[in-house]
């Protein structure tokens, strides 16, 4: 028994990794348990960190210190190299609207922390991280701490504050308040949800249709003028005439009455059918639909794309139709079908659906790689390069006229701006930034949970004298309140000045308040696939928001 009370009691290497592993393992096991369909995942881990330093566990002080910061940066960078794809991207046509709104909810947010700390006293630290907690964003609570310590380093009579604790004692509210928020919108706006049940949305949904060539205009034209004449965005996968199967190029003549096989968006199908003529009354969105026994001269496959060398070339570039004789029919990125076109860039890990002659689809095979274990070869090359200019970045000094000192990204800044950067436009320099879904997940996690475990057995002993303490509650209340104000807040407003459905709008909430329990439970209380949608559109520019403006307000206010 003494060898193991000194195994877990001195402030040896042994004994903070025991300690680590012990904290994440048990946090991590409690977190599957759910309670009314609602579990804290990951997060108990933070408050068994808080148990275990509450009954005194201290581990080495630098082994604390490395364990909480490496896994902050590993969780933001992973977290920035897996939306960066889509990052940019969301924030075109249907994503700006669904940005703005959850960029709302951070500013109202923001607002309500100043008038709560001048209306309650409370310093601008400790609301920080009562806002942390608030609205479940650990990462911005990693930027206010690392922000403060910055500025305590360099002006000594800013006073330490208790930020962690703040995050503590608000977070288990902050889950539930914004499931409480949603269960209030529905009891309210019942017709939203009844709206979105029954409207399928049609922009942006890979949509397969087929049409008889009726329109004279047409007839004797090629793929390519046709093309050209049209504003809308789609693409020719098959052409039947007199009974066979053909792979258009861009040079094939149209001829009447033969059938075309096209590939768009639910929308733009209405508006083709005026310009091939009479569309087909058949279902070819069906799932575990065979296109090989459809297309008996004809094979379709799906490549992965795992080489190296088109790693960032353009699908114009490579010439797979006229080279080959097949043709792209989409581009799967993500598990996000892509309607392709000239310019699009393709990266490692793309499943392109090709269709053609099984010699020529071999042939391909060849160029885009398909070779799955490849893809399984870590790249760790872009991961601590990526790090490594992401820390760079982060300790620059950001100069604000009238503020004092200088802001930085810091750690949870800078990784997670440069991760989006690689994720979005590292394929463009022929960098290989892909990283298969499990690992960026295996990264990801383990950098949260070290993190969440050091914080939590830092604050532990002195989180039970906190909350019990009339401040305490003051903090609680206060926490309450932001995490449900701005919630109601843009979620009347979304719903009833601008008549967005209520699925849209739950997902855009949760996304802007970094609760995916809340979002579980969105996705089983009002169902559909756009609450997560809408919650992946906002999360990239919310945790952005979240990391920034936590050192901003710290700046602006101490």
């Amino acid at each position: 028994m003494e060898f193991l009370e000194t195994l877990f009691t001195s402030q040896t290497v042994v004994q903070s990794i025991l300690l680590f592993c012990a904290v994440s393992a048990i946090g991590l096991i409690l977190g599957k348990i759910k309670i009314a369909g609602v579990s804290l995942g990951v997060t108990f881990v933070f408050f068994i960190g808080i148990l275990a330093g509450h009954l005194g566990f201290e581990p080495n002080p630098q082994m604390l210190s490395f364990a909480q910061s490496f896994g902050l940066i590993i969780f933001v960078y992973a977290l920035g190299l897996q939306v960066g794809p889509g990052f940019f991207a969301s924030l075109k046509e249907g994503g700006v609207k669904l940005t703005m709104l959850a960029s709302l909810v951070v500013i109202i947010g923001l607002i309500l922390t100043v008038v709560f700390h001048y209306t309650f006293h409370i310093s601008m630290a400790e609301m920080m991280g009562i806002l942390s907690g608030a609205v479940t964003n650990t990462p911005a609570l990693g930027a206010a701490q690392q922000t403060l310590d910055y500025i305590r380093s360099v002006d000594t009579s800013v006073p330490s504050a208790e930020i962690a604790l703040g995050c503590a004692v608000t977070y288990p509210l902050g889950v539930i308040g914004v499931i409480l928020a949603l269960i209030f919108l529905k009891a309210i706006f019942p017709k939203s949800v009844e709206r979105a049940a029954t409207s399928e949305r049609k922009e942006k949904k890979m949509y397969i249709s087929s049409f008889q060539v009726t329109n004279k205009q047409l007839f004797g034209k090629s793929v390519k003028e046709v093309v050209a004449l049209s504003h809308k965005q789609f693409v020719i996968s098959r052409i039947w005439r007199e009974g066979k199967v053909i792979i258009p190029t861009s040079d094939t003549i149209f001829a009447p009455n033969e059938i075309v096989l096209v590939m768009t968006t639910e929308e733009d199908a209405q508006w083709l059918e005026l310009l091939f003529g009479k569309q087909e009354d058949l279902n070819w969105n069906e799932e575990n639909i065979d296109w090989n026994e459809i297309d008996s001269e004809l094979v379709s496959r799906r490549i992965l794309v795992t080489h190296q060398e088109v790693n960032g070339k353009t699908l114009g570039s490579l010439r797979l139709r006229n080279v080959y004789g097949v043709n792209i029919t989409r581009i799967n990125r993500s598990g996000i079908d892509l309607l392709p076109n000239r310019d699009i860039r393709i990266q490692m890990g793309d499943k392109i659906t090709v269709v053609g002659e099984r010699k020529s689809i071999e042939n391909v095979e060849k160029v885009l790689g398909n070779s799955l274990a490849r893809l399984k070869e870590p790249n760790l090359i872009a991961i601590f390069v990526g790090i490594l200019l992401g820390l760079v970045l982060g300790s620059l000094p950001i100069f604000i006229p009238g503020v004092v000192v200088p802001v930085k990204l810091g750690i949870a800044g800078g990784p997670i701006v440069v991760g989006i950067l690689m994720g979005a436009f590292g394929p463009r320099f022929s960098m290989v930034t892909y990283t298969t879904q499990s690992a960026n997940l295996m990264l990801r996690q383990l950098g949260i949970v070290l993190y969440l475990a050091g914080l939590g057995i830092e604050s532990g002993g002195r989180f039970m004298e906190t909350i019990f303490r009339p401040e305490g509650v003051l903090w609680v209340g206060t926490g309450f309140m932001l995490t449900v104000i701005p919630v109601l807040i843009v979620g009347f407003i979304a719903i009833k000045a601008m008549k967005m459905d209520l699925q849209s709008v739950s997902g855009m909430l949760c996304g802007s308040m970094s609760n995916p329990m809340a979002l579980n439970y969105a996705n089983t209380n009002i169902g559909g696939t756009y609450p997560a949608v809408a919650y992946a559109t906002v999360y990239p520019i919310v945790m952005f928001l979240r990391v920034i403006t936590a050192q901003l307000m710290l700046t602006l206010f101490l």
